[in-house]
């Protein structure tokens, strides 16, 4: 999830604690917080956060 929101013009703006990421796209002035867990998001996560972030799963 992240390397596609990386390529997708997101940047890495801070994590808070060590159980989230904060991603900032400057282009579309977009922010979206990513869990960091061992485990896979889930589907239903996975799919908020790239609305969130106006990408179309490939």
């Amino acid at each position: 999830m992240i390397k596609l929101l990386k390529e997708n013009g997101f940047i890495e703006k801070s994590q808070n604690g060590s159980s989230h990421l904060k991603l900032y796209n400057p282009e579309n002035n977009t922010t979206v917080m990513i869990p960091i867990h061992a485990k896979e998001l889930g589907k239903g996560l996975e799919r908020a956060i790239l609305r969130e972030a106006n990408i179309k799963k490939p």
